[in-house]
């Protein structure tokens, strides 16, 4: 069964917990934890205590891989890795999700591929590697992950789809999907209208069909070709005030996703207003889950 789930990093200024509430009321089946530098996201024990308060699991780990996260778990980007995995592992999530490397990275870029294979050897955690876009600044082409940020370009087993990323790429997202094949273990569903070929550099995240990618048919299309990996909402929301706006978000990501990788794979609906969390009422898990 096809699980839906919900990155932290939609929610990374108001932290781990406030996401799992948020999640629990939304209707999403788990989560996926970016290593950030909240510590519960990095502390196996503290996340399983949230995986049993909110009865949510983690399905997937985030490697901290963004640029403004270099310094979280060392400098070391192996060990890193190898951590994220060894908290997958310990939480019970099937994979890890990473970004190709920088290139001022070169003894890590020069031997990610076998990194990456042998983490999964030494765990047993997938590891999924993320296509990138390339960099444009002043107009100029930047060279910022190296070997590519494109896993089609790299010798790995297993790869995630990002749909904004893709439109940054000018990638139809559909036809990557066709080209990962079989490969392709982990969406992180958004959507995009940009290009860099554009002169833009803005990751939007949007929300499932309001951008330009072929979302839906993306979905729809692993269906019917067996996909069986996690579909996980990555949508930006740090820019979002309105604690209910933010909320509705959500819910129309996990709706959206129901809709087309087909209404038997939902193991949950949102909370209605009135039901309990950990002897709350949604009313006021809503509120709390809102708080930064």
């Amino acid at each position: 069964m096809i699980q839906i789930g919900m990155s932290t990093s939609c929610n990374i200024l108001l932290g781990v917990e406030q996401s799992f509430r948020l999640a629990r009321i939304a209707g999403y089946d788990g989560l996926e934890i970016m290593v950030t530098t909240d510590p519960v996201s990095r502390d196996a024990a503290a996340l399983k205590q949230l995986m049993e308060r909110y009865s949510l699991p983690i399905l997937s780990v985030h490697a901290p891989s963004l640029f403004w996260m270099q310094l979280i778990g060392g400098r070391d980007a192996q060990v890193k890795l190898e951590k994220s995995a060894e908290l997958a592992a310990e939480v019970g999530a099937s994979s890890v999700v990473v970004h190709p490397p920088f290139r001022w990275e070169a003894g890590y870029a020069k031997n990610f591929e076998r990194i990456v294979r042998q983490t999964a050897q030494n765990t047993g955690i997938e590891i999924c590697v993320e296509n990138m876009f390339p960099w444009k600044v002043a107009h100029k082409n930047l060279k910022a992950y190296a070997p590519s940020p494109d896993p089609l370009d790299l010798d790995v087993d297993a790869m995630t789809l990002d749909f904004s990323h893709a439109s940054l790429s000018g990638r139809d997202s559909l036809e990557y999907a066709m080209a990962m094949g079989d490969k392709l273990r982990h969406i992180h569903l958004c959507d995009g209208r940009r290009s860099v070929d554009d002169g833009n550099m803005h990751d939007e995240h949007l929300v499932p069909g309001r951008g330009t990618q072929p979302v839906a048919e993306t979905l729809t299309y692993l269906v019917e070709n067996g996909f069986t990996g996690h579909v996980v909402a990555e949508i930006g929301l740090h820019k979002i005030r309105n604690p209910q706006v933010r909320l509705d978000m959500l819910v129309e990501t996990v709706a959206f996703a129901k809709q087309y990788i087909g209404q038997e794979h939902a193991t949950r609906e949102p909370l209605a207003v009135g039901a309990r969390i950990n002897g709350r009422s949604v009313r006021r898990a809503r509120k709390a889950a809102s708080r930064p």
